[in-house]
């Protein structure tokens, strides 16, 4: 076993996780990275050559992607790359699947390279909150047909324990490469997936008075109705309306029904829409997520900032203020209309 390959995998903090946009940590001790060779030989900038294709399988260890780089003429040195990686929390970030990169290239550039989307070919982004139809349409611009989309979202079998539970909101947002020829279910497989090991460590069975489901239906507005700095705050609004019988009144809920993206503001006329998911006119939770949350907006939904809070409206980007008090929320909102009239919110 090599020196480089010994450094890796005697590392307690390395992990790799698996399924699409799996997260790779090149973590050493300071022991550790001073006992690996002095020599990691390097290309200098500005003599890159043709390009080639690298594929980062799901599962590589860091020491399999560095000596695929060397191997590939990419860098000059696999040692050169660890040293690089080890110091660049976005190595981190590294995304499975094949990346286009130039030959004979700094082990820096090597790095920005893997980390860049444009040389990724067939990369499927699945957005913070994004929804089922949103990912299909992706898939079916991939080359999916919408035929074979539906029937693998029906055959999926999600995790316990949300086992026969609607697709929608377990498609966990990261970014995916896949080889043409993939098929549907396998795609979405990948994607469920990695919901699965993001939320690895949540133990359902010891957590409050909602099911796991239900609980996924809140993080799922929370994702929407929310930053990740507010995240905890909406989650508490949630449960405090939930608790007195207060509709939630969500603009999310009905952009959700409508099928619309980007709107800020609803009509009067639009918060009275027939739909399940309406929370104007429906007390309680919608019937299934409204997209998919990420693992910030989960943890935030079981473990939400504690307040009275009722009411909450961002003022401006960046400023979202909450309250308990109505007269306060309406002071806040028509703040919120001045600005959004001054164009603050374009």
């Amino acid at each position: 076993m090599n020196k480089l390959r010994q450094l890796w995998e005697v590392s307690a903090a390395f992990r790799v996780l698996v399924a699409g946009g799996f997260v790779l940590l090149f973590t050493l001790s300071l022991r550790e990275l001073n006992s690996a060779p002095n020599s990691a030989p390097d290309f200098a900038a500005g003599i890159a050559g043709d390009e080639v294709v690298v594929e980062v399988s799901p599962g590589y260890s860091g020491s399999v992607i560095a000596n695929k780089l060397e191997s590939a003429g990419v860098v000059k040195s696999a040692l050169a790359f660890f040293r690089v990686a080890v110091a660049d929390e976005r190595s981190q970030r590294i995304a499975p699947g094949e990346h286009l990169l130039e030959t004979q290239i700094p082990a820096i550039t090597a790095l920005e390279q893997l980390l860049d989307p444009a040389r990724i070919p067939n990369l499927i982004k699945v957005r913070d909150g994004a929804r089922w139809s949103e990912v299909k349409s992706s898939l079916i611009e991939f080359g999916l047909s919408e035929q074979e989309l539906n029937a693998a979202a029906t055959s999926i079998n999600l995790p316990a324990p949300y086992n026969g539970s609607n697709i929608e909101g377990f498609l966990y947002p990261a970014q995916y490469s896949f080889n043409k020829g993939l098929s549907a279910e396998a795609a979405l497989k990948a994607m469920v997936e990695k919901f699965s090991w993001m939320t690895r460590e949540i133990n359902w069975s010891t957590v409050g008075d909602f099911s796991p489901y239900e609980y996924m239906i809140i993080a799922s507005l929370v994702e929407s109705e929310g930053t990740p700095d507010v995240f905890g705050k909406v989650a508490q609004v949630i449960y405090n309306r939930l608790k007195i019988g207060m509709p939630l009144q969500f603009d999310s809920t009905i952009h959700y029904a409508l099928k619309r993206r980007g709107e800020i503001r609803i009509s009067i006329a639009e918060t009275k829409v027939a739909s399940k998911y309406n929370t104007f006119t429906n007390k309680g939770l919608p019937p299934t997520p409204i997209g998919s949350p990420t693992i910030g907006a989960i943890q935030a939904t079981l473990q939400p900032t504690q307040g009275n809070w009722l009411y909450f409206v961002t003022v401006k980007p960046k400023e979202t203020r909450f309250t308990d008090s109505y007269d306060q929320f309406l002071e806040w909102k028509a703040e919120y209309k001045k600005n959004f009239r001054a164009g603050l919110f374009e």
